[in-house]
């Protein structure tokens, strides 16, 4: 345990050495304009395996590279695809949020629930909730412990819990969430440096993440109760039993708004059927297919609409929308806080750019395409390398999306090169960034637990949170791979239209 926790100290030391991740694409987009004059000087190459053409790395430092730089810094960052899909949906997701709908959601799934289902329900309702993103660990994680004490259980094993469930949950849900939207318009880009009309959809997952969360419920839950449950007995400062829940329970108007919200839910999801039903219907795509259908190919507009309408509905009868100029309020909130990433997104469109313009990343993979290919890697260890590989880079870079878009130009098209469809390579990152979530004592939420941790136990430190939390992410990581490895040896599709292989 000691050289675990001095192992994770280190990882703290370097980490917080890094700097922000604006400052580090903007530093590989740099290293990008000075390398790819290199390459160009060396006379860099590959040769395509599709039409045999030559692919040579071209120089940034050149008319036609500055052009690139200055002339299309704009263009550049407004055609980033993660942009607008996350912006879209934000627009939804926080009405739902601000209105209090998720709130309430969180709190009366689990305030009812019977003890000796306990740890399966906060893990299950962290995982869907976490597509609330930080709301879901404020307001579930001093939920949990509460319910937990108040069911005579250790308060400090249901915030770990709830922890471990939400952390693992931004990456498989029930839910589409802004993520998905996000991780899709980065692996979008990295395909189309193999194949320009690669399209990678916030569903591309949807299947492989509803399994999974399923999956990790279960998983959490076992851990909990045979391993953790034991070690937290005795551990808090303060005594289990009792009526703690005090203001977690719905007050009426609350629970009124939740019917008026899953009322409409039923109307809108019972609308979209029937708008596809008909074969001659204009919500079906070309040659009346339904998978190319506007409401699929225009998902984040759609699910935007969802959690607008589920969102108002709930906020006109519970009380908090009283007016129609709340509505688009609660969205410039939601824009407000996405500022931090819309930061981040224009130095890491510049970087993808760049790296793309240049004709490293094609070069690169087809390099690398070609020295795996010669090495004979089985398939199986090939998957495992990768997840073995982002799941190490988690522990130093947190953000989930910042990771992806500095691996994915060279994963996915590489893989794609040896017959991986994107979709099964943005899933194997999904297992390895969730894995990790929950010990690295890099992550902004590890800091918030132990404080929430502490009020129950006024010594414990980061010692006491990773021996709590490492054996999730030990059983998650290998049980979801294995999952994963099952899954793709079986050919069940990740997503709609979304083959495994």
């Amino acid at each position: 345990m000691s050289v675990l926790l001095g192992s994770l100290r280190g990882i703290e030391r370097v980490g917080n050495k890094l700097p922000h991740p604006f400052w580090i694409f903007a530093f590989l987009a740099g290293i990008v304009v000075v390398l790819s004059a290199v390459l160009n000087w060396a006379g860099a190459h590959a040769v395509s395996p599709m039409d045999g053409e030559r692919i040579d790395v071209q120089s940034l430092l050149s008319p036609e590279g500055f052009q690139v730089i200055f002339g299309e810094a704009v263009t550049n960052y407004v055609n980033f695809p993660p942009l607008g899909l996350v912006v879209v949906m934000m627009l939804g997701v926080v009405v739902a949020e601000q209105t209090g709908l998720i709130n309430a959601l969180l709190r009366g799934s689990i305030v009812r629930v019977p003890a000796k289902y306990m740890t399966f329900v906060v893990a299950l309702v962290g995982i869907v909730g976490s597509i609330a993103s930080d709301a879901a660990y404020v307001i579930l994680i001093p939920l949990a412990a509460v319910v937990f004490q108040a069911v005579g259980r250790s308060p400090t094993l249901g915030i770990v819990v709830a922890f471990a469930s939400v952390s693992a949950g931004w990456n498989a849900t029930f839910l589409v969430a802004p993520t998905d939207a996000l991780l899709g318009g980065i692996t979008t880009q990295a395909a189309q440096i193999v194949d320009p009309d690669a399209t990678v959809t916030p569903l591309a997952n949807y299947f492989f993440n509803a399994g999974s969360a399923v999956l990790l419920a279960l998983l959490i839950t076992l851990v909990t109760e045979l391993v953790l449950r034991k070690r937290t007995e005795g551990l808090d400062d303060v005594s289990t039993g009792g009526d703690a829940l005090g203001d977690f329970n719905l007050q009426p108007e609350e629970r009124k708004g939740l019917k008026a919200a899953g009322l409409s839910l039923l109307v809108m999801a019972a609308l979209f059927v029937a708008a596809l039903v008909p074969e001659n219907s204009w919500f079906r795509g070309p040659d009346g297919t339904v998978m190319e259908s506007p409401l699929i190919t225009g998902i984040a507009v759609v699910l935007a609409l969802a959690f607008l309408v589920v969102g108002t509905a709930y906020g006109v009868v519970a009380g908090t929308v009283t007016k129609a100029a709340d509505i688009p309020n609660y969205m410039g909130k939601g824009i407000k806080d996405l500022a931090p990433a819309l930061v981040m997104f224009f130095a890491a469109a510049q970087f993808l750019a760049y790296f793309e313009w240049s004709g490293m990343a094609e070069v690169l993979a087809i390099r690398g395409a070609e020295w795996l290919g010669d090495q004979n890697v089985p398939v199986a260890f090939l998957f495992i390398g990768f997840i073995l590989l982002a799941a190490l880079m988690n522990m130093f870079i947190t953000s989930g999306s910042a990771q992806w878009a500095l691996i994915a130009p060279v994963f996915v098209p590489m893989l794609m090169l040896l017959n991986v469809n994107p979709e099964t390579t943005q899933a194997m990152y999904r297992i390895a960034d969730a894995s990790t979530n929950i010990v690295t004592p890099m992550s902004p939420y590890f800091v918030l637990v132990l404080g929430f941790m502490q009020r129950y136990r006024k010594d414990a430190g980061i010692g006491t949170l990773v021996s709590l939390t490492l054996p999730f992410t030990v059983t998650i990581l290998i049980v979801w791979t294995l999952f994963f490895l099952g899954w793709y040896a079986l050919g069940i599709p990740l997503g709609p239209g979304a083959p495994v292989n």
